[in-house]
């Protein structure tokens, strides 16, 4: 699995690095950006997801791969 954030509706809340800081940090102006590639591991799956579902934006997005 893979997360994304979409950069055109991020609006900075900051939930996805709280809430998963081994998924996402915050750039220089606090927007939210993914780190390790976008690359989710097993045992962060619940993490990953929980952010998607906290954003206020919908910015998050989990992409499955094939």
């Amino acid at each position: 699995m893979r997360v994304q954030i979409d950069p055109e509706r991020c609006q900075g809340h900051g939930r996805c690095y709280d809430l998963a800081p081994e998924l996402f940090a915050e750039d220089e102006e606090g927007y939210g950006q993914v780190l390790v590639d976008g690359v989710v591991p097993p045992d962060q799956g619940h993490d990953a997801r929980r952010a998607v579902s906290n954003c206020p934006e919908r910015a998050i997005a989990l992409l499955q791969e094939a």
